[in-house]
């Protein structure tokens, strides 16, 4: 096993670059992209880097020189051939050759676009530009490097045997925590911290405790590289900018009303049994679920990844008995702050009623609350999104308004068009 501690002491990043491989992203990005490629190849979109958290001042903390370094090596990455036959011939979710030959031949030619990076005030304005299938995979890895970077700026000050005290404790925190998670009877729950880890080798570690430590209530990783290195299953479906971009192509209020089914109805066609699984929250769980066709109810699950978990999964449940499925065929899962107490919770309230599964994202892989002085390492929300879509501009209504992004003007059309009314704020976790 990697002694963390003695590799970030002797850290030379070309040693330990922090992405490493196109395919360290997370698995539903590559489905998302085959879709792109498929549907809508040519659109034009930009993506930029978000900081809500503006306590944290990333360019003070991070040097210009290192983050284009870095962001520069990624660009230099390309498939290699052992990545391009577990893409090709692995099964994922039951299913062989799950990407198709034209949209491999692509990517096994890919380069990832260039970039845009300029300092402003105490924060990094960091854009990305082009065609959509692209572009879309720099997110994953820019929000990589960012993160890793900004703890990096903090280790480098820390001795040696603080170093290894640091590790010690963060690995017994989680380990605490697997252990916390094994009594749960029937548990599902897979590892969705990539995009916010502290780093590539820790995530790795925190993968590794799962299946240990839990056997096989740890159904996988949404790292595609650390899914191939340790032989687990790849984890992911689809995500908010799938509806983002398409919702920004609509050329008016019926188009923009549409604009999420058509979504899901192009993911139908290439997608069945437990890749077929709804992402609600875009534009308000609520409306969205009282106007979904009918052969929406008949997909295998719903993604809770906003607002109030319980209540968005009591809307789940309320909306299948009505299309007349059962919700104890169904499968919700939580994705949104995770942490032991709210699982225990959650898994309490709706296990028997419908299956009920756990992505676990920064609060596994990057949890190092109080570890450091002025909780310098603790985790922040930091986010790379599609801001625009052939020049018109993109919006994300979400179900907590603080997740909300997007013109001013723009958001109060998309809660017109579908019907937002009140909704409550919730903190925004990570």
């Amino acid at each position: 096993m990697v002694d963390i501690a003695t590799r970030v002491w002797n850290h030379k990043w070309k040693i330990d670059p922090i992405v490493r491989s196109l395919i360290d992203t997370d698995f539903y990005k590559l489905l998302m992209c085959q879709s792109v490629f498929r549907n809508k190849p040519d659109t034009r979109v930009t993506f930029s880097l978000i900081n809500r958290s503006k306590d944290v001042p990333l360019a003070d903390l991070i040097d210009e020189g290192e983050l284009r370094e870095q962001l520069d090596h990624i660009r230099s990455l390309s498939l290699s051939r052992g990545e391009s036959t577990w893409l090709r011939g692995n099964t994922f979710y039951g299913k062989r050759q799950m990407f198709r030959p034209d949209f491999m031949e692509w990517f096994e030619q890919l380069r990832l676009p260039p970039y845009h990076l300029e300092r402003k005030g105490d924060q990094y304005e960091l854009t990305f530009e082009g065609s959509w299938p692209e572009v879309m995979l720099w997110e994953i890895p820019a929000l990589a490097v960012l993160m890793e970077l900004r703890g990096r700026a903090v280790l480098d000050r820390m001795g040696k045997f603080e170093l290894q005290v640091l590790y010690a404790r963060a690995m017994t925190r989680v380990w605490e925590k697997i252990e916390a998670m094994r009594d749960i009877p029937d548990l599902s729950i897979a590892d969705f911290g990539t995009r916010r880890r502290h780093s590539y080798l820790w995530q790795d570690w925190c993968v590794q405790a799962m299946q240990e430590g839990l056997g096989d209530a740890f159904t996988g990783t949404s790292n595609c590289a650390i899914a191939m290195r340790r032989e687990l299953e790849a984890i992911g479906t689809n995500a908010h900018e799938l509806p983002m971009v398409y919702a920004a192509l609509a050329e008016d209020d019926a188009e923009l009303a549409q604009a999420p089914y058509d979504v899901l109805s192009d993911w139908h066609e290439e997608h069945e049994g437990n890749l077929r699984i709804i992402l609600p929250d875009t534009f308000g769980t609520a409306g969205f679920l009282e106007r979904a066709p009918d052969w929406l109810a008949g997909w295998t699950g719903i993604r809770v990844d906003s607002g109030d978990p319980a209540t968005a999964a009591e809307q789940a449940i309320a909306w299948w008995q009505t299309r007349g499925e059962d919700p104890g065929e169904k499968r919700i899962i939580f994705s949104d702050g995770l942490d032991v107490t709210k699982i225990r919770e959650l898994h309490r309230q709706f296990a028997g009623r419908t299956n009920v599964s756990f992505g676990w994202g920064t609060l596994l892989t990057n949890d190092f609350r109080g570890l450091v002085p002025d909780d310098r390492l603790a985790p922040f929300s930091l986010v790379c999104k599609a801001v625009s879509a052939n020049g018109r501009p993109t919006v994300k209504l979400s179900d907590n308004p603080n997740k909300a992004m997007g013109p001013a003007d723009q958001i109060e059309r998309y809660k017109r068009v579908f019907n937002v009314g009140t909704q409550q704020l919730q903190d925004v976790i990570v």
